[in-house]
């Protein structure tokens, strides 16, 4: 999904629409998630910026938009009117779980051989997880993290939207912390 830099895109959103957009989301319409991100990804991008450097934010903010989609659909969310809070709720919370994911790996940075044998059982995990995925999202995943692929090269050639492979993304991503304490 492209960010619509055009002075339109920009225009304010009336709260009295914040329960059709959190109806829409809730009912996995695209058009929700992406008038979601339209009203909310510079903002989301433009702090984690702030907070965590130039690397990887538009990935980044596109997985926070996908965690408040996903929490609306959970029905998380208690009242249409909270949301923009309820955004800035869950980067702050991205935030702070890269900021501890940045520092264990510093740490793992300084590992011995224990250390390397957790992270072979890590490996190990992913791949477990990667082998229980559809094969179609399975396809995308090793094409996107293995061969580098870029995501509208993946689009392009499998007919997916943006959104759609977000999801796909973000399904695994879930898929791997649901793993990852065990």
């Amino acid at each position: 999904m492209k960010v619509d830099e055009s002075s339109d895109s920009h225009k304010p959103f009336a709260s009295s629409s914040w329960t059709e957009l959190i109806e829409q989301i809730k009912r996995n319409d695209t058009n929700g998630f992406e008038e979601l991100n339209r009203i909310f990804f510079r903002g989301v991008r433009f702090y984690l910026c702030r907070q965590l450097g130039h690397r990887d934010l538009d990935e980044q903010a596109r997985d926070t938009l996908v965690a408040v989609a996903q929490s609306i659909q959970r029905g998380e969310l208690p009242e249409a009117d909270r949301l923009a809070g309820f955004v800035c709720t869950m980067v702050r919370r991205q935030v702070a779980e890269q900021i501890e994911r940045d520092r264990l790996l510093a740490a793992h940075a300084e590992c011995g051989p224990e250390q390397s044998a957790a992270q072979g059982e890590k490996r190990q995990t992913a791949r477990e997880v990667l082998m229980s995925t559809a094969a179609a999202d399975r396809e995308i995943l090793i094409r996107f993290y293995l061969r580098e692929q870029t995501a509208e090269q993946i689009c392009r050639e499998t007919g997916l939207t943006e959104t759609e492979f977000q999801s796909v993304k973000s399904r695994a991503k879930a898929r791997l912390k649901e793993f990852g304490p065990r």
